[in-house]
């Protein structure tokens, strides 16, 4: 994050790939938060519509219907 920021595609990458480890191992609320600063970075980067911010969405519903 610090060195291509919050927003950049790589760095938006590897939260998303924590939250899925968080996912995995059942920790479902830690996986929310980090699919939230990937929602947010990916809101700001590419807008609502795009099919990358869908699939964050997605990810974060799953993990609803899971709790």
């Amino acid at each position: 994050e610090n060195a291509l920021g919050v927003d950049h595609p790589d760095t938006l990458t590897t939260i998303h790939n924590m939250a899925s480890i968080f996912d995995m191992q059942g920790q479902y609320g830690k996986a929310l938060e980090w699919y939230a600063r990937v929602l947010t970075g990916k809101e700001k980067a590419l807008g609502v519509d795009p099919p990358d911010t869908l699939t964050t969405v997605r990810n974060m519903t799953i993990i609803f219907e899971k709790q």
